[in-house]
């Protein structure tokens, strides 16, 4: 619902993570709450907003307890902003906060909102761990008693089984495989190799270090509890230590190792948005604007391996919508889930067939130049914590983009289910 007389354009005021930080490592005894706190913290003494109200902030997390189902509410509470500031959990896999942020950003466009904070965090270190089902069941007949007698009589069949606690699981429910199992597919399909996914690994290890070194994170990474810098990124990371390492996988035959797939991690990341006269106002800097944003899925069911390649559809509806072409962005960030998931992605756009039988184009997307694609790091480099992933390529590519005072850019994120989140700034 259009408040005004036309859509506002959205700017990207700025962004703020706590490092990441290898699973069961330097987080381990922190959850969702305290992480998420922690970086809207960092992100209201950043931008002033200390006791200031936003009009929203939308943020989520892939792995998160039942407790937690008002989790950004609850963090708002704890962050510094007004408590009168809404929040609102959404959640989709990887792409979780930069959905949040396309969700502000129409807000904010429509005039509904003046600003807002997306954010996403994960806790690997802090999955909840569940009874079976089959105690569940025992439990509620038990309390479905009308009796005394009734009550305890479902506990004479309680049985050792029925502890076994529950993980939450990896694989897709459809098709049963993980998501390293499906790029294992798709590497094999479109013919990535080993070395390939390993020399590319090494490439996001070497852009982190010099982001970090040139003082590109100075203001994007604030320290929590003690930790101020990603913990999985290495200097000391050559091929031959590479390619000593096993196949995760397929054993013998596959491709994918520890080396040149994203290491899980505990982190948090957020971004301010807000229409240009909120952020004038406050003299608050506008390092992009958010132009489009939109979710795409592909049907992986059908096509087992095809998970991965959801970036390569989104993309391509992005560009048609927008009249552009991969060749108009001056920097790209998109996710490293894993070394092949990218490289697939690069080959599909470059694919006359793909393209033409499965994008419906008359001539391929073209490449994209690797010189200009996650030119910061990624997340093969600090690793990946899900539901913060997205808000963490949003923040670099504006600042990015500013700083290089370039015109556009475009990030990516395969999710789970066979999804991808996408958006494009400009400048």
């Amino acid at each position: 619902m259009l408040i005004g007389s036309s859509p506002r354009r959205v700017a990207i005021v700025g962004g703020i993570r706590i490092p990441f930080a290898r699973a069961h490592g330097a987080y381990a005894e922190l959850g969702n709450p305290e992480m998420l706190e922690c970086v809207l913290r960092a992100l209201v003494e950043r931008f002033g907003l200390q006791g200031q109200p936003v009009g929203e902030v939308a943020a989520g997390a892939m792995i998160k307890h039942p407790s937690q189902w008002n989790l950004t509410r609850e963090s708002v509470l704890g962050s510094g902003l007004a408590p009168e500031t809404p929040g609102l959990d959404l959640q989709r896999g990887s792409g979780t906060s930069l959905d949040a942020a396309i969700t502000l950003a129409n807000k904010i466009a429509l005039g509904q909102i003046d600003s807002g904070i997306a954010a996403g965090v994960d806790s690997v270190s802090d999955p909840p761990v569940l009874y079976s089902r089959g105690f569940q069941q025992l439990l509620l007949r038990s309390y479905r008693g009308e009796t005394t007698r009734s009550r305890w009589r479902p506990w004479l069949g309680l049985r050792l089984r029925h502890l076994r606690p529950v993980l939450p699981g990896i694989a897709e429910p459809h098709t049963g495989l993980s998501s390293g199992a499906s790029t294992e597919l798709l590497a094999a399909r479109f013919g990535v190799s080993r070395e390939d996914q390993d020399g590319y690994a090494l490439a996001s290890h070497a852009a982190a270090l010099r982001a970090y070194e040139d003082g590109f994170y100075r203001e994007l990474v604030r320290p929590c509890r003690g930790v101020a810098q990603d913990d999985a990124l290495r200097r000391n990371i050559d091929r031959e230590t590479l390619a000593g390492l096993p196949a995760m996988i397929a054993a013998g035959g596959g491709t994918l190792t520890a080396g040149n797939s994203a290491p899980p991690a505990d982190g948090a990341a957020a971004v301010l948005l807000a229409s240009e006269r909120w952020a004038r106002e406050r003299d608050l800097p506008v390092l992009a604007f958010l132009r489009h944003g939109k979710a795409a899925a592909v049907d992986f069911v059908v096509e087992p391996g095809a998970a991965g390649l959801a970036p390569a559809y989104l993309v391509a509806q992005l560009l048609t919508e927008t009249q552009l072409s991969l060749q108009d962005f001056d920097f790209a960030e998109m996710h490293e889930a894993y070394a092949a998931q990218v490289l697939c992605t690069l080959a599909a756009w470059s694919d006359a067939a793909f393209c033409h039988d499965r994008l419906g184009l008359g001539e391929p997307l073209g490449r994209i130049d690797r010189a200009r694609l996650n030119v910061k790091g990624g997340s093969l480099a600090f690793g990946s914590a899900p539901a913060a992933t997205g808000a963490r390529l949003l923040a670099t590519l504006a600042q990015t983009l500013a700083e290089a005072r370039a015109k556009r850019g475009l990030v990516a994120v395969c999710t789970a289910g066979g999804m991808g989140v996408g958006a494009i700034l400009e400048r």
